[in-house]
């Protein structure tokens, strides 16, 4: 009589948020890697950042180095977890010593979207009446949206997806801004009202894109994770953490982009605007997809001759202030 005895599977441990969102995209990636490594046990390992505690402070005021990153950064440093699943709009341009952007998976639809109050099903951003209250949490977002609709009323809103729907239909609000990403993960695509055009809206850097950050040269994790890795939305967001980078900004900064690749082109929008949305600044480059970082430090460039930074000085000071 033979005995067989049992292998226990390698465990991975995966750090994730503990939002709705989070989650689901989280268990997206674990779905998929098992797809790929059945020997592995792969587990998840829920954390609330300091930006899910707070919740009655706008994201500006806060700071945003790390808001919704860092405790999941302690976790992947004290061995704890192997690597973090991100939405990469969240994840700072400039990571802790020890960690790396291990790999971008295929982005989807990086767009801002306009959810409704049932009362204003008829209307959109160019046809709501003066003074309607949008709601955003997103400088961003706000200053693009004052620029264009300078007579509408912005107003803060903070919480998951859930609960900033839930303010709007109860009333709060005329209209919210979100991400067509967030919404399609959610299966909440029938909340999308518009679909905000990126000649009013230009998103924020990395969304629609999820960053999974690991320990800097762990080669076995970073192995793992190669097979999530999408090389055009890797060469898009990339070019685009270039140029926030190279700005110094944040993401609770007025900075937003578009990318396009087309064939080994790659073409870069970029702008900076101030809080009011009387400063609009815009540019574009283009150049090969291989040459992503430089063509984000190229348009940072082009915008800072343009004035783009002493508009990010003031706009420092302001939030410096709050």
């Amino acid at each position: 009589m033979t005995s067989t005895i049992e292998t226990s599977k390698r465990t991975v441990r995966i750090g994730t948020r503990k939002s709705q969102l989070a989650l689901v995209q989280t268990y997206w990636v674990k779905a998929e890697l098992e797809k790929h490594f059945p020997d592995i046990e792969f587990e998840v390992e829920k954390m609330s950042t300091q930006g899910d505690k707070i919740l009655d402070v706008p994201l500006a005021k806060i700071g945003d180095k790390g808001l919704f990153t860092k405790e999941l950064e302690v976790g992947m440093l004290n061995n704890s977890t192997d690597f973090a699943v991100h939405s990469l709009k969240d994840l700072p341009t400039n990571l802790p010593e020890g960690l790396m952007l291990g790999c971008v998976t295929q982005r989807v639809d990086p767009a801002d979207a306009l959810a409704v109050n049932e009362k204003n099903k008829d209307k959109t951003l160019a046809t709501f009446p003066e003074g309607s209250v949008i709601g955003t949490s997103s400088l961003r977002r706000l200053a693009q949206l004052r620029h264009h609709y300078p007579h509408l009323e912005f107003k803060d809103i903070r919480g998951n997806v859930n609960t900033r729907l839930a303010k709007l239909d109860a009333g709060e609000y005329d209209g919210i801004i979100l991400a067509v990403a967030g919404l399609q993960r959610l299966n909440m695509s029938d909340r999308i009202h518009e679909v905000i055009s990126p000649e009013v809206s230009l998103h924020a850097v990395g969304q629609g894109a999820l960053g999974i950050e690991c320990r800097a040269g762990d080669e076995e994790i970073l192995k793992i994770l190669k097979v999530l890795e999408h090389s055009d939305s890797s060469d898009r967001t990339m070019a685009e953490r270039s140029f926030l980078r190279e700005l110094e900004g944040g993401c609770q900064v007025p900075i937003g982009v578009n990318t396009t690749i087309d064939n080994d082109s790659l073409v870069v929008v970029g702008m900076v605007a101030s809080l009011d949305g009387k400063q609009l600044l815009k540019n574009t480059v283009t150049g090969k997809k291989q040459d992503a970082e430089q063509l984000g430090k190229d348009l940072a460039a082009k915008l800072r001759e343009q004035g783009a930074g002493d508009i990010l000085a003031k706009i420092f000071e302001e939030v410096g202030r709050g």
